[in-house]
């Protein structure tokens, strides 16, 4: 936190990730106050989502061939002008389920990009000895931004509709201001593209990559495949809540437990990764995952429930940085880009489906069921985890295919 540019990244990227942590628990609640259905909240979540598939390798093409601060810029103020809209919309009462769920899409694609230059800029603003410890503390930002956003999206939301839009416009402002003061280049001296013709060649040099190293194909499998399930998981929590006559401001504290948890997990993921290998952290945390979910469901006590996500939630960091660390660390900066979305599209493509299958399930079968279809999708990745060969070998941050 000595390294003044990384301070300014570090911070106006948590001012940022504390506004979208906001509008990110608003959006259900207010589709819900608005319309009633959860499956509509879950269209809503997944058309915010949905940018992780669809353009997260040619947003990898960009973040390694322009300048990742531009980039950075383009795409806050692009944010900051969608949020405005809705804020606006709101303010004069003018509700329009598809204008929000557009505007969630838009703010989703936007981030895409902003997310991959960020995540590459690190290794060029800090030092090689720094790397571990300046990812451990964006991973200790973002959650501290979920601890502090959850309930304060529906504090702000009892304010006025319009208002957590308002505080994640004013936000993405920031952001942008802060990154006009940083000195050193976000990337690497580059060799000019040929052509523009050559996106898909990038594209697949990048997918390559990746897929030559079996531990990190394995590991970004097993990611996407929670993700889905915790997508579902997360709306069948509000959903109980809810039934069970909860206000928001109580889903908001119940939710925010799990930025407890994500925040403790971030402060110490350096210290258990230092003494575990990542065979244990993988096969470890699915285990763990594949138990504590259907506790939420036995968890009638909002304290015990709260108790159950922060465990959930804990675990995540500790994989985060173990794996991601290993990953970027070996991957060569010109592919920074290309390589992180071809794994955050791997990783994160599938939670549109999860929201959507969370909310149809929902819908259809209720909160009891849906919670034992998630268990099972659980207990079938830690078992698939537990018999990878690749993951059952010592795995080390030395152990790269060429």
């Amino acid at each position: 936190m000595r390294n003044r540019d990384f301070t300014l990244l570090w911070s106006g990227s948590a001012v940022s990730a504390l506004g979208t942590s906001v509008s990110t628990v608003v959006y259900p609640l207010l589709i819900i106050a608005m319309t009633g259905s959860y499956a509509a909240a879950g269209v809503v979540g997944a058309l915010a989502t949905a940018a992780n598939v669809l353009l997260q390798l040619p947003a990898g093409v960009v973040v390694d061939r322009f300048d990742r601060r531009r980039v950075m810029l383009v795409c806050d103020l692009g944010r900051a002008v969608a949020l405005a809209s809705v804020f606006v919309a709101l303010l004069y009462g003018g509700f329009n389920l598809w204008h929000v769920a557009g505007v969630a899409f838009v703010e989703g694609a936007l981030t895409v990009p902003h997310r991959l230059a960020s995540h590459a800029a690190v290794r060029n603003v800090v030092s090689p000895e720094e790397l571990t410890a300046a990812y451990g503390q964006n991973e200790m930002r973002d959650r501290a931004a979920m601890l502090m956003g959850t309930p304060l999206g529906p504090a702000l939301l009892g304010l006025g509709s319009w208002v957590p839009f308002l505080g994640d416009a004013l936000s993405k402002v920031v952001s942008a201001v802060m990154l006009l003061f940083i000195r050193k280049p976000f990337q690497a001296e580059r060799v000019a593209p040929e052509s523009a013709g050559r996106m898909l060649d990038d594209v697949r040099e990048g997918a390559a990559w990746l897929f030559r190293q079996p531990f990190i194909r394995a590991t970004v499998i097993l990611v996407g495949g929670s993700n889905l399930l915790f997508q579902a998981l997360q709306l069948a929590v509000i959903a109980k809540l809810k039934t069970a006559d909860h206000s928001d401001s109580e889903v908001g504290l119940i939710l925010a437990a799990a930025g407890i948890g994500g925040t403790i997990g971030a402060l110490l993921a350096a210290r258990v990764n230092a003494k575990l290998s990542l065979r244990s952290v993988v096969i470890g945390a699915n285990w763990s995952w594949a138990l504590l979910v259907p506790m939420t469901l036995l968890a009638d006590d909002l304290w015990v429930l709260g108790c159950v996500l922060a465990l959930i939630v804990f675990i995540g960091p500790i994989w985060n940085i173990g794996v991601d660390v290993y990953r970027l660390s070996l991957t060569p900066d010109g592919m920074q880009g290309r390589v992180s979305a071809a794994a955050i599209l791997i990783e994160y493509g599938p939670i549109p489906l999860g929201l959507l299958l969370g909310g149809y399930l929902l819908d259809i079968i209720g909160v009891t069921w849906t919670i034992a279809v998630i268990t099972a999708g659980m207990v079938l990745l830690a078992l698939s985890a537990t018999i990878t060969p690749v993951i059952n070998q010592q795995a080390t941050r030395q152990e790269v295919s060429s």
